[in-house]
C-alpha cells in the first residue's frame, strides 16, 4: 500500500484533534487544542512530527511522537491523536511493528472506522512483506480477509506471503479454487495465477497440481517455449513407454519443436520403420523447405533419405490392397489401426479413421487406448476436430497414451483460437 493513502488516514486522525491549516499542513493553536482536548505540551510535539512527515523525515517524526507520548497525564483524545501520528510516521519509515502498536491502540479506542481499519491492516501486511518478515505478512494478510477485506492487491500480498513462507499447500488450494471460479464465470485465468500454481506445485512436488497448471497454461497461453518444456520431460515421465517415441516427435513437429537436422532425420526414419513412409517424406520435405536439411556435409545424405522415402511409398502403395484385405479378414482389429493411420498419412484421413473405428469395434485389440489415440489423430487430419477431441477424451490408462491424447487435445483447442 502506498504511504500517502495510509498516511492520509492516520494524519486525518491527528488533524481532527489538532486542526488543519489552509495549506494542508497540520496546524495547532492553543484554542483549538483546548477545544479538541489536546494540550499544548502534547500538541507541539505532534505539530513537529507532522512537519517532519511532510519533509519525508519519518524516523525523526517517530521520535517526536515518542516525545508527545512522554508527556504525563494524557487524555483519550491525546492518546488517539498520538497513535494516528505514529501510524503515519511509522508507515513512511517502514516500521511495521510501530504501525501495529498504533493500529491496535486506535482500534481499541472505538473511534477508527472499519474502512480505515482495513486500509491500515493492508498497509501493515504490505510493510511486513517488503521487510521480508513473511510470517507476519501472512498473518496480517489473513487477518485482513477475516475482517471483511476484499482487495485484489491484498490477495497478491497474501499469496506472495504464503509462497515466501513456504506454505505451498495453501497456495495450491486457494489458487486452484480461484482458477476454477474464473472458468466458471467465463473468465480466462491470468497467466500470473497459473504460473503461481505451477511454481507452488513444483516446489511442493505435487504432480497433480503441476499437471493442472501446465494443462491450463497450454490451453490459455500456449507458446513454443512452454511446449518445449512439456515435451522435453514427457519421455522421462515414470511409466512412459518407449513405443511412443514417434508420437512425441509428432507433437514436436506440430508445435514447432523439431530443433535440428538430427530431429528431422530421426523422426523421418522412425515413421518409415513404423510403416508410414508418407509421413517420413513429409518430415524430410519440411526440413528441406526450412533449410534445416539439405545443407552442409550431410546435405547429400538428407536428399538420399528423401529418395528412399519416395521408393518406400511406392512399395507400400503396391502392397496396400493385400494389406487391407488381410486386416479386414483378421479376427481382431490390431492390423486395422496402423493401416488406418497409414491411409491418413497418404491423404485419405477420413477412410483411415473409418478403418481404425472398425478395428476398435472388433473389441479384441492388444492396446485399445493406443487405438483411440490414433483414431483421434486420423480424425484431426480429416478436419473432424470435434470427433478427434471426443476420441482423445476417451483415452485412459498409463504408459503414455493418455498423456499424448491430452496434449493433442490442448494443442487442437489452442490452435482454434
Amino acid at each position: 500500500m502506498k504511504f500517502k493513502t495510509l498516511a492520509s488516514v492516520a494524519i486525518g486522525a491527528a488533524a481532527f484533534a489538532l486542526g488543519s491549516a489552509p495549506n494542508g499542513e497540520i496546524g495547532f493553536t492553543q484554542a483549538q487544542a483546548q477545544a479538541e482536548g489536546v494540550r499544548p505540551e502534547v500538541g507541539k510535539h505532534l505539530k513537529d512530527a507532522g512537519a517532519l512527515i511532510k519533509a519525508g523525515k519519518h524516523k525523526e517524526a517517530l521520535a517526536k511522537v515518542r516525545d508527545a507520548e512522554a508527556v504525563g497525564g494524557r487524555n483519550a483524545t491525546e492518546n488517539y491523536t498520538i497513535e494516528g501520528m505514529r501510524m503515519a510516521a511509522a508507515s513512511g519509515a517502514s516500521d511495521a511493528d510501530s504501525m501495529v502498536k498504533a493500529f491496535e491502540a486506535m482500534k481499541a479506542s472505538g473511534k477508527l472506522a472499519q474502512p480505515d481499519q482495513l486500509r491500515m491492516i493492508e498497509g501493515i501486511a504490505g510493510t511486513y512483506l517488503r521487510n521480508k518478515d513473511n510470517a507476519k505478512a501472512l498473518s496480517w494478510a489473513q487477518r485482513y480477509f477475516k475482517e471483511g477485506g476484499n482487495s485484489a492487491t491484498m490477495k497478491t500480498v497474501l499469496t506472495n506471503a504464503q509462497f515466501l513462507s513456504g506454505d505451498m499447500t495453501a497456495i495450491i488450494k486457494e489458487t486452484s479454487e480461484d482458477i476454477a471460479a474464473d472458468e466458471k464465470a467465463g473468465r480466462t485465468p491470468s497467466r500470473d495465477k497459473l504460473n503461481l500454481l505451477l511454481s507452488a506445485a513444483q516446489k511442493k512436488g505435487d504432480g497433480n497440481a503441476e499437471g493442472l497448471a501446465v494443462e491450463k497454461l497450454l490451453n490459455y497461453y500456449p507458446s513454443k517455449e512452454l511446449w518445449t518444456q512439456v515435451l522435453g520431460g514427457l519421455q522421462a515421465k515414470k511409466g512412459f513407454s518407449d513405443r511412443f517415441g514417434l508420437d512425441v516427435y509428432r507433437l514436436k513437429l506440430a508445435t514447432g519443436n523439431l530443433k535440428d537436422a538430427n530431429d528431422y532425420m530421426e523422426m523421418a526414419q522412425l515413421a518409415a520403420q513404423a510403416g508410414y513412409p508418407e509421413e517420413g517424406k513429409m518430415v524430410v520435405d519440411k526440413g528441406l523447405a526450412a533449410g534445416i536439411l539439405g545443407q552442409g556435409a550431410e546435405g547429400a545424405r538428407h536428399k538420399r533419405l528423401q529418395d528412399l522415402m519416395t521408393k518406400r511409398i511406392a512399395e507400400a502403395k503396391a502392397a496396400l490392397p493385400e494389406a487391407e484385405k488381410a486386416a479386414l479378414a483378421s479376427k481382431n482389429g490390431d492390423l486395422l489401426v496402423p493401416l488406418g493411420l497409414a491411409y491418413a498419412f497418404r491423404g485419405e484421413a477420413a477412410k483411415g479413421a473409418k478403418l481404425i473405428e472398425e478395428g476398435i469395434a472388433k473389441d479384441s485389440l492388444k492396446r485399445p487406448e493406443d487405438a483411440k489415440l490414433y483414431l483421434g489423430l486420423a480424425q484431426s487430419m480429416a478436419g473432424e476436430n470435434a470427433k478427434a477431441l471426443a476420441s482423445w477424451k476417451s483415452v485412459k490408462g498409463g504408459e503414455g497414451a493418455g498423456d499424448l491424447a491430452r496434449l493433442w487435445s490442448l494443442h487442437t483447442r489452442s490452435a482454434k483460437r
